[in-house]
């Protein structure tokens, strides 16, 4: 698996106001970082940073990395992830969160994300490339 064989699709949570976001790739690595400080990130992520291994996510996270990576292994469309800023001024991921850390933890680098034009310049040192 790498990005190069996934595809992508617009998330259906911004059909209809996809004027609203713009499609970037971004420094997951840099992105996870940053949503550890997250209220919701205990779920996936271990107190260092780690993505949990499948067997400690809770039944429904387990359920969504699974339906995730079967997806994955089936060559289906993928929804793009959906990030923002949340009040703590951290990484949100709004959706998509199993599908981009179930990418994070088999290795990818990159990640092709919808973000809100209104916090491009709130991304920008998570940006890698423009899509």
């Amino acid at each position: 698996m790498t990005l190069t064989t996934l595809k992508f699709v617009e998330n259906k949570i911004i059909s209809g106001k996809a004027d609203k976001y713009i499609n970037v790739h971004v420094d997951a690595a840099a992105v996870i970082k940053s949503w550890k400080s997250s209220v919701f990130s205990f779920e996936w992520l271990t107190p260092n940073g780690t993505v949990k291994p499948l067997e400690a996510l809770n039944d429904g996270e387990r359920a969504k990395r699974e339906a995730v990576e079967q997806d994955i292994d089936q060559g289906k469309n993928l929804e793009t992830p959906i990030l923002g800023i949340g009040l703590m001024e951290n990484v949100e991921i709004g959706a998509g969160r199993a599908l981009f850390l179930t990418l994070f933890d088999k290795g990818e680098k990159t990640i092709p994300v919808h973000i809100p034009k209104s916090n491009e310049k709130d991304f920008a040192k998570f940006i890698k490339a423009k899509s």
